[in-house]
């Protein structure tokens, strides 16, 4: 019995606090010394631990865009969903860099560009290309990229990423959770994620990142690869085309890769 009452103590304390349990036995005409057993029972009687449950933990992104040099740290979500201020940050931060243009980035796109970097232990990444206009996206068709007519981009659900360290390790941790598309471009150091359909490809050629960046210098992409003036590649240095069963083995995997599916 007086465990019970030491554990009945414990609960009103932890719902009402002491204060409410007085006035509780002072309605009650609770005599003193029933109220001082109450208590002596409660001190002698560790209260039973509760566990209550964690709040969610905030989604954060350190991103840095490789075309402006603008920055987006911080959350972009908490346990009560995606923040508005911030998915108005990151449709800013992400928009077409050409035009200006922007539009609602999809959340599930970053929760999956945040997962693949906490798996992989990294918490910052350079972002190549979000958000494309429909013009911007014909201009990258012309430059012989074979960027899908209905790409991903178009619709603000895909990204292409750079990490300076384990790229390769997130681009497998990225397909094994088939979240969406993932494409792999390991000679210009950068992947591909988008929430579309689940679906993977790999191009290994050169100089995409170059590309992406509309052939400026960039620390992250060396590859001596251009476009020519007549929409050829080329070395950069020497100007020399690639040769031409480079070229075939080239436009073979960017037929196998896109085709008619979004990119």
């Amino acid at each position: 019995m007086p465990g019970d009452v030491g554990h009945l103590f414990c609960r009103r304390a932890r719902r009402y606090g002491t204060i409410r349990i007085a006035a509780e036995a002072k309605t009650a005409r609770m005599n003193r010394r029933s109220l001082l057993s109450i208590a002596a029972a409660a001190t002698v009687l560790p209260c039973p631990a509760v566990a209550l449950p964690s709040a969610a933990p905030l989604r954060r992104l350190d991103l840095i865009n490789a075309h402006t040099g603008e920055r987006f740290s911080g959350p972009y979500r908490d346990k009560h969903g995606p923040l508005a201020d911030a998915l108005t940050d990151l449709r800013f931060f992400l928009r077409d860099f050409h035009s200006g243009r922007e539009i609602g980035i999809d959340v599930h796109v970053l929760d999956f560009l945040a997962d693949v970097l906490q798996t992989v232990g990294e918490t910052k990444a350079t972002v190549l290309s979000a958000y494309r206009t429909p013009a911007t996206n014909a201009m990258l068709a012309r430059t012989t990229l074979g960027v899908a007519e209905n790409s991903q981009h178009l619709y603000g659900r895909a990204l292409d990423i750079y990490l300076p360290v384990r790229l390769e390790e997130a681009m497998l941790k990225a397909r094994g959770m088939k979240r969406g598309g993932v494409g792999w471009y390991p000679n210009s150091h950068f992947i591909h994620l988008d929430s579309g359909p689940v679906r993977n490809w790999t191009l290994a050629g050169a100089g995409f990142g170059r590309l992406l960046l509309d052939g400026r210098a960039s620390k992250y992409f060396p590859e001596p690869i251009a476009i020519s003036a007549k929409g050829g590649f080329v070395l950069r240095h020497s100007g020399r085309p690639i040769s031409p069963t480079d070229r075939l083995a080239l436009h073979r995997l960017l037929q196998k890769a896109f085709g008619s599916l979004p990119h």
